[in-house]
């Protein structure tokens, strides 16, 4: 039986944390330009970890192999009436390697993700969900959004 230890993510997690998001859109089936999108993400990972405006966790086996993760940015926001908070978190890259899925490591990592979240006083927590995480992120209690809407634009 495999051994599982979550600690956070450092810069030197960045590339598996790539390579995580990348299989993630992969496996949804995303079309677009993957290559350029490590490229980018790379940098843009690095950046927002030293700036303390994304905390990441991965989950390692005894072996030191990671094999599932994700992280939590802060994402500013006015304040509103149910909310005062002038930050919010939104999750990104929950990822568990095929062969270590339904061990319970994407629970683990989204119940870290909740406590730190907490103990920062945000109040609201946002993410997008693919059709294969849905069911688990329900079970956690996230319900779809009645105000949000979304537009993507072409390039005119």
């Amino acid at each position: 039986m495999t051994t599982y230890t979550l600690r956070p993510a450092t810069l030197a997690d960045v590339p598996t944390i790539v390579h995580h998001r990348h299989a993630m859109f992969a496996e949804m089936g995303l079309s677009g330009d993957y290559e350029t999108m490590d490229d980018r993400f790379d940098p843009w990972l690095r950046q927002a970890i030293s700036a303390q405006l994304y905390f990441g966790w991965v989950v390692e086996t005894e072996r030191g192999e990671i094999v599932a993760g994700g992280g939590v940015g802060l994402l500013p926001r006015p304040p509103s009436p149910p909310d005062l908070n002038e930050q919010w978190g939104f999750v990104y890259n929950v990822y568990t390697e095929p062969p270590h899925r339904r061990q319970g490591l994407a629970r683990q990592l989204m119940e870290v993700i909740h406590t730190w979240c907490r103990e920062r006083g945000l109040k609201t927590v946002g993410l997008n969900a693919s059709d294969f995480g849905r069911p688990l992120y329900e079970t956690l209690g996230y319900q779809p959004s009645e105000t949000l809407m979304l537009l993507t634009l072409g390039n005119l």
